[in-house]
């Protein structure tokens, strides 16, 4: 008996000492949550739901990675400027951005064709087939490297329309049309169809519009741009024919990249881990994008929003101007013919078929 009583004894203490150890246990959550990694990530969204989701997809961090990895989220120019935000994540001052890859067509011309240019691509499958199929996410990489920077994945955001004072419904509309774009080759196509086109971060668009400095603004889809009030100070939205939201930028790609100092000081399992991240927030952030952008339509139109679509032959007439301009941009460098000659081989190839060699008769590639 005496062995026995020994035994609950030993029992107890041992079951004791576990509830101990469990009560001990948020202290050893709190050592490792000291060691957490924090990295300041700043998108290009001001406001709306690309903002919302966005945030809420950094605070999902620290949780999923048992406090090894944090993301704290900033909006736009909350830390630095808009068209700043590449050389702050090359600097170290922002460890990390969530932008529109768009934005930098100046300094790195192949970052041009890194998201929707006029009639090139045009639905999120087919630049998935470039990313993947085609080679063009270890190009995209290597090409940031040499900024310092880690290009992690592409973000699939949605099409951009353009909001006006004026009825824009043909090609000839555009014509000393004061219109906002995002630079690179939107804007030169526009400019060649006679707008005079402005390059202003998101965050300046109702304003420029308020003042009258611009008659037009292309900017994202219609939640985001009913957020940010461009309904109080334009009258109508121009987009492409039926099934083709936008000509210029159907599919508005972001990124989201770290610094390359960074990014090699990262574990192997928390690199991996940020890349099949960036996917899940792709997945998120496109499908809210596209709730809040149907949402968004009935809206526009209560608030007296005219809605009007180019036709079939004004799509033409951009697509003669954009050829052009498409080889160009192309061979400004070796990296933009690249990226060019992977999506060129798509839009040819007959599974796509956007591209007929009489429309590109004469048009040399230097690769």
């Amino acid at each position: 008996m005496k062995d026995r009583n020994e035994s609950r004894v030993s029992r107890r203490k041992l079951i004791g000492g576990a509830l101990a150890g469990a009560v001990a246990a948020p202290h050893v959550a709190n050592a490792q949550a000291a060691q957490t990694t924090v990295l300041k990530v700043q998108t290009s969204w001001p406001a709306g739901v690309g903002l919302e989701t966005f945030k809420t997809w950094c605070t999902t961090i620290k949780e999923k990675t048992g406090g090894e990895l944090e993301f704290k989220g900033f909006a736009a120019k909350e830390l630095v400027g808009d068209f700043e935000l590449l050389d702050g994540v090359r600097n170290g001052v922002v460890e990390a951005m969530n932008s529109f890859t768009l934005y930098w067509a100046g300094k790195v011309p192949a970052t041009a064709f890194l998201s929707s240019y006029v009639l090139g691509l045009r639905f999120p499958h087919e630049w998935d087939m470039f990313f993947y199929s085609m080679g063009g996410l270890k190009t995209t990489r290597e090409i940031f490297a040499k900024l310092g920077v880690h290009y992690v994945n592409r973000i699939h955001h949605g099409a951009n329309i353009i909001h006006s004072k004026k009825p824009i419904r043909s090609f000839d509309d555009f014509k000393d049309l004061k219109l906002r774009v995002p630079g690179g080759m939107i804007a030169e196509t526009f400019a060649a169809a006679g707008a005079k086109t402005t390059l202003l971060p998101g965050g300046e668009v109702f304003s420029a519009l308020e003042k009258g400095v611009i008659d037009a603004a292309d900017y994202t889809g219609p939640a985001v741009n009913y957020a940010l009030g461009f309904h109080q100070v334009t009258k109508y939205v121009s987009m492409g024919p039926a099934g083709l939201m936008s000509i210029y930028q159907p599919v508005d790609l972001m990124d989201f990249c770290v610094n390359m100092n960074v990014w090699n000081k990262l574990s192997p399992k928390m690199q991996t881990f940020i890349d099949r991240e960036v996917q899940v927030y792709s997945n998120e952030h496109f499908a809210a994008i596209q709730k809040a952008d149907m949402a968004a339509w009935p809206l526009l139109e209560k608030a007296g929003t005219e809605i009007n679509r180019l036709a079939p032959e004004d799509v033409e007439q951009f697509q003669k101007i954009a050829v052009p301009i498409w080889f160009k941009w192309a061979n400004k460098d070796k990296d933009a013919a690249r990226i060019f000659k992977a999506q060129l081989d798509i839009m040819a190839n007959p599974s796509v078929g956007y591209v007929t060699p009489d429309m590109i008769k004469g048009q040399k590639l230097d690769l």
